[in-house]
């Protein structure tokens, strides 16, 4: 059932500032907005046409709290399809309060976390996906989030989803008419067509699915742990990274003892970069917690950016130390097989000419996968070729072909389920199964494309989306 009480709602970020919005939506927002505002010229807010924008005084009881402005957007062309008024003020919290209790007088209830964006929803003004875009878009703090969201809350993603729903729908309608006539023997539904549907419809939704490991980190972030033994510059490359002094840099061992986190956007997309604590033997009992948790990142992490001090090594006197990191970096590989791994050895200055090119031979065959990089996190030598390297492990191919990238789990599952019900129906046509059979696995998978879309829905699985929302979204 569609809610038709009015409610109101700080549209902008609670706090002072220069202006705030207070929004109001319902059957009474524009009666109630107007018990309270006297306009400069007069005017009934009333019997104002939609869209417009008035001048005037928040007044009560004669009593003038602020001079605003009144935007009124009339049903159904507004964002929650309802009458919706919003309320530009001066950005006092005390205003602010005021206005939002006088309206709670006047018969206003608060909003709930989303509502405003439930209600496009309930009158049809967003489908849920859409509804969903709209809070990954105010979340969105790189390009490419921000992107991906703006083409959801467009439909890009819906579109495809109702196409392909729509489609199997109307085979759907054949083979149940078929059930009808079942006496006859009769076929409406052309079986060639059917099955040239369901591999595209299979294609689809594998290309969906597959893009969700794309769009997962694009939204949530890229985790990179920078790992290796202490006081190689793990803590120095960081603020290379960042171009700030975020982490304590120190020539004693051991300095950092728990994991420093920070984000930054290269080309649009988000890295969250994790600096560890050094590992190595220790009988500190603080460090010792500090190595733990680098373990527990390294877990988290989808990069580990392996680093080595350069002057640790040798190709001419001791081999040892080379042979030491060949066992870290196959150990690393061997215990976190799917992660991507980057060996970059540190303090490229400090090397001759003759003990680079050595040690670039060597460690050609020491990386199989040859992502090694030299750099000087000190003197930021190397650090733009690091930020590219690290970008190439993202494929961004899909963002600049402006294709759908599903960002969403609910979705994700959903297509899932929804390729599982296709692949029966496809195994059921090869092996000509009963249309009645046929039929379930159909409307399991229309089911899973509706789930995604809002066509299929419940009250607790809408709870559970609009709960994540801000209060006046």
């Amino acid at each position: 059932m569609i809610p038709t009480e009015t409610i109101v709602a700080l549209a902008t970020p609670s706090g002072a500032g220069a202006i705030a919005v207070i929004r109001l939506s319902g059957r009474a927002a524009i009666a109630i907005a107007a018990n309270i505002f006297v306009s400069v010229s007069g005017k009934d807010l009333t019997k104002q046409k939609t869209h417009t924008i008035h001048l005037g005084h928040i007044v009560s009881e004669g009593k003038t709290y602020d001079q605003v402005l009144v935007s009124i957007f009339k049903n159904p062309n507004s964002y929650t399809g309802e009458d919706v008024v919003e309320i530009s003020c001066h950005g006092s919290t005390f205003i602010q309060q005021q206005i939002i209790q006088l309206l709670l007088r006047m018969g206003a209830k608060m909003a709930q976390p989303g509502e405003f964006t439930l209600r496009a929803f309930l009158n049809g003004k967003l489908d849920l996906s859409q509804a969903e875009a709209v809070a990954d878009l105010i979340a969105s703090d790189n390009e490419a989030s921000h992107q991906i969201a703006m083409q959801q809350m467009r439909g890009g993603f819906s579109n495809e989803i109702v196409q392909l729903r729509q489609e199997l729908l109307n085979f759907a309608s054949l083979i149940e008419l078929e059930l009808d006539f079942a006496e006859e023997d009769v076929e409406f539904a052309d079986r060639s067509q059917f099955n040239e549907l369901l591999n595209r419809i299979e294609f689809v939704l594998k290309r969906l699915i597959d893009s969700f490991a794309v769009g997962n980190v694009i939204k949530n972030g890229i985790p990179i742990a920078i790992v290796g033994e202490p006081n190689v510059g793990k803590s120095t490359l960081l603020n290379a990274l960042l171009n700030e002094e975020r982490a304590i840099v120190s020539d004693i061992a051991g300095t950092t003892r728990d994991t420093i986190e920070d984000e930054l956007v290269i080309e649009g997309i988000g890295f969250r970069f994790i600096d560890t604590a050094g590992i190595r033997e220790t009988t500190d009992h603080v460090e010792s917690i500090g190595i733990k948790k680098t373990f527990e990142k390294i877990e988290q992490a989808q990069v580990v950016v392996y680093l080595v001090d350069s002057s640790q090594l040798s190709v001419v006197g001791s081999q040892m130390t080379v042979d030491h990191m060949k066992n870290e970096i196959e150990q690393i590989r061997n215990k976190y097989p799917n992660k991507k791994l980057l060996t970059v050895i540190n303090k490229k200055d400090l090397l001759s000419t003759e003990m680079l090119s050595k040690l670039e031979t060597e460690l050609t065959t020491v990386n199989r996968q040859q992502y090694t990089l030299f750099i000087s996190a000190k003197n930021n030598i190397g650090i733009d070729e690091l930020k590219q390297r690290l970008l190439s492990f993202v494929n961004t191919g899909a963002l600049r072909n402006n294709e759908t990238i599903v960002t969403n789990s609910r979705h994700y599952d959903s297509l899932l389920k929804a390729l599982e019900e296709i692949q029966k129906v496809k195994w059921g046509l090869e092996s000509n199964l009963s249309s009645d059979l046929m039929a379930i696995d159909i409307r399991e998978a229309l089911f899973h494309f509706g789930e995604i879309t809002g066509e299929v829905t419940n009250d607790e699985l809408l709870g559970n989306i609009f709960a994540n929302f801000c209060i006046g979204k």
